[in-house]
């Protein structure tokens, strides 16, 4: 399995596109949008001068991920030769149920079919498919060069010979599996989404401010980031997205969206992507935070 397929060429899909071209597959990166190809390329490349940079890898290594590297508009072109499709579109039931439906029909017989979502039973995608033993869940962990995790998820009919080759695939990546079962949120998001609403719920109940809030967890509990930042990265939309999964999967209360998560994603005050979300990411920001460095 040489020939790998990824769709969608956003932070996930570039991400995952970048590892497995470093690892030395050859990657097919989809996307309907060409300037999402563009953005996504260049910020593989980015992503690459700053590990040339840091003397993680050379210009040559550099040179040799980019061109393992084919980006096209076309689906049926780009999964042609593919052991593998990686799909890494927007976190949307109805979104992926369609692509799926048309990789089914465009890929050849023995092509694994694997859902970065984060949150989506991996029963209900395969089921749009004709090859439901052969659909599983690869779930990897935003910045995908970078962190480790890659949880695996089995669907219903997923069989055990497929669980094994994506487990063994990801080690090829350098990544670590883990095994998990098809459950609304799977491990990660089950456990880190609630705790994100909780300090969404702290800050809207005037408990403490945004700042407060992140310190406390970053001092008290030995957390890299606080998880309002850390909401802000990910994106409040999927987040937003995730525990509506949960919240209609499971029918409990405790996974219900903060009202005030729900306002901020109806506002575009979506974090990192938007430029604004519990911290101002704005271009003027980032100015006067470089004034100040200076004055």
């Amino acid at each position: 399995m040489k020939n790998i397929a990824v769709i969608g060429a956003g932070t996930m899909g570039n991400g995952i596109a970048h590892t497995f071209a470093q690892s030395g597959f050859k990657v097919q990166l989809i996307d309907i949008s060409q300037q999402a190809l563009d953005k996504g390329l260049a910020t593989i490349t980015k992503n690459l001068d700053r590990m040339v940079s840091k003397e993680k890898i050379t210009e040559a290594d550099k040179a040799e991920t980019l061109s393992n590297i084919t980006c096209t508009t076309d689906i049926k072109e780009g999964v042609e030769y593919a052991g593998l499709v990686v799909e890494a579109a927007t976190e949307n039931t109805e979104l992926k149920l369609k692509i799926f439906k048309q990789l089914d029909e465009v890929c050849a017989e023995g092509t694994i079919l694997a859902t970065n979502t984060s949150s989506i039973s991996i029963t209900q995608i395969a089921a749009v498919t004709n090859r439901p033993e052969m659909v599983i869940g690869m779930h990897f962990m935003n910045p995908v060069p970078i962190m480790k995790l890659v949880e695996i998820i089995r669907g219903y009919n997923t069989t055990d010979e497929v669980t094994q080759t994506i487990m063994d695939l990801s080690k090829q990546l350098n990544k670590i599996p883990v095994e998990v079962n098809d459950y609304p949120g799977f491990v990660a998001n089950r456990i880190l989404m609630p705790m994100i609403n909780e300090s969404i719920e702290t800050l809207y109940n005037g408990v403490a401010g945004v700042s407060e809030i992140d310190t406390v967890m970053k001092l008290g509990m030995a957390h890299p980031m606080g998880p309002l930042q850390l909401a802000d990265f990910i994106g409040l939309d999927v987040c937003l997205s995730i525990l509506e999964v949960m919240y209609n999967g499971f029918k409990n209360p405790k996974y219900a969206p903060c009202p005030l998560l729900v306002n901020m994603v109806r506002a575009g005050k979506l974090g990192v992507k938007s430029g604004e979300g519990f911290y101002d990411y704005s271009e003027s920001r980032k100015a006067e935070k470089v004034a100040k460095q200076f004055a």
